[in-house]
């Protein structure tokens, strides 16, 4: 049990049906229930500098997705019916009543996949998620799939590392933003301090001095991280052939888009998201949607707190 700084209680439990396994944190009250679904490579616990400021306006339920923390392992249940289903029997046998229903980047995903095939969701917040973007094709010019996805096909087809937690450290595109006169002289200095600290702390989340704390937030639950989840976004087998498209039309609740900066690096790989074009598309086939921007990455909920918050508002 997690306890927060004032009154709030934080409640680790596990949903447990049939051939379901879901992994939660629960902070208790009376108020309209809110449910979060968590990005790729992270768990439920990413939400946790939210989780006090939301929970005295919403009954919070924050969900492990599937082959991430202590929920299902199981890489055959690793795409978006699935997972949608697991959490829509979550809602409905835990929960009781319909709720409002965040999903950060592929959480986004799931999240808008349940808007579109249930009833159980009431207001829907998409933070950041790759419509269109991460699907197809198109998938291949993204920072998702250079980055995390490669990296989690390489490291499956390899035999030399068995941390993937060190081993995407070591990988990750982000070394490319290093000036390269120094680029390796730095690369080798960090990627020893997180050896090291690997080597000392196994089961904690990663941390690197000098290295920037909202990057480091992409570390959280990493240990329990399965790569053959960012292997459904390399082969693109994570969507079950349902296009982006159909989910989004058939949204029919209200919808707020939260969209982080655009930005193309020179080789004309997207470092976001989804493009301004996405952007458009996905807002236009949303029967009610309305557009936030944030001046700051993907991790809005980390970078930008108070003002995530305050997007949780319907009216």
């Amino acid at each position: 049990m997690i306890c927060e700084r004032e009154i709030n209680v934080v409640e680790k439990k596990l949903y447990h049906k049939q051939d379901i396994r879901l992994n939660y944190y629960e902070i208790k009250n009376d108020l309209q229930p809110l449910v979060l679904i968590h990005a790729q490579g992270v768990d439920a616990v990413s939400f946790r500098n939210v989780w006090e400021r939301l929970s005295k306006r919403y009954h919070i339920y924050s969900v492990d997705c599937y082959g991430h923390g202590e929920s299902l392992h199981d890489a055959a249940r690793y795409n978006i019916v699935d997972i949608s289903k697991a959490v829509s029997s979550f809602i409905e046998d835990v929960v009781k009543e319909k709720v409002y229903l965040l999903g950060h980047s592929s959480g986004g995903l799931i999240a808008a996949y349940i808007a579109s095939a249930t009833e159980l969701c009431s207001f829907l917040i998409l933070e950041d998620p790759p419509f269109f973007s991460s699907q197809g094709e198109r998938r291949k010019g993204t920072f998702n799939y250079i980055d995390l996805s490669t990296i989690c096909h390489r490291f499956i087809n390899q035999s030399e590392s068995r941390d993937f937690v060190l081993y995407y450290f070591s990988n990750q595109y982000a070394w490319n933003f290093f000036p390269e006169k120094s680029r390796e002289k730095v690369k080798q200095k960090l990627t020893g301090m997180a050896a090291k600290y690997r080597k000392k702390h196994p089961d904690k989340n990663l941390k690197v001095m000098f290295w920037p704390k909202y990057a480091l937030s992409g570390f959280q639950g990493m240990n329990n991280y399965d790569p053959l989840f960012g292997e459904t976004f390399y082969n693109d087998s994570f969507h079950s052939a349902v296009l982006h498209e159909d989910i989004l039309k058939n949204i029919k609740c209200r919808t707020v888009f939260m969209k982080a900066k655009t930005s193309v690096s020179e080789e004309g790989i997207l470092l976001a998201a989804l493009s301004e074009e996405d952007l458009g598309k996905t807002a236009g086939l949303i029967a009610d949607c309305k557009i936030v921007r944030f001046e700051c990455g993907h991790g809005i909920h980390i970078e930008k707190p108070k003002e995530f918050v305050e997007c949780l508002h319907p009216l």
